[in-house]
């Protein structure tokens, strides 16, 4: 599985989980919980549907850090409904808060360089360019 698609793939599992019908964590848990975590689950709220009705309307966003540098992967959004600013001002702070994360853990990576995919409108929802979306 191509590195940005795990990464969405992680993002849209955090974001199913943290719909879950769940008691709210104690303050020992949370406190516990890596900010990036926290980080990850407020933007992919704040992307919500990535409701589209053209490619125009979907962009891709670098998020999160790869211990050797660069972003750990995508994020596709639109630009129908969703705080450009907000959203890119959350990405950012993933990001620091996964190099802290990164270097307090001595986690190494595999240094490959992540390319941007774009985004595109398919089926109503802006998803991360693929071979196949591209047809």
């Amino acid at each position: 599985m191509k590195p940005q698609h795990l990464f969405a793939a992680l993002l849209v599992s955090a974001a199913l989980a943290s719909c879950a019908q769940t008691p709210p964590p104690s303050p020992a848990a949370s406190a516990a919980e890596p900010e990036s975590q926290r980080l990850s689950r407020e933007l992919q709220a704040a992307v919500g549907t990535a409701a589209c009705t053209a490619d125009s309307q979907c962009s891709s966003l670098a998020v999160g850090a790869k211990a050797c540098g660069g972003p750990a992967g995508y994020l596709a959004w639109s630009s129908v409904g969703t705080d450009a600013a907000r959203l890119k001002e959350l990405a950012a702070r993933l990001t620091e808060a996964q190099r802290r994360e990164n270097v307090a853990s001595g986690l190494r990576s595999n240094c490959a360089f992540v390319a941007d995919p774009g985004a595109v409108c398919v089926a109503g929802r802006c998803q991360l360019a693929t071979p196949a979306s591209l047809r």
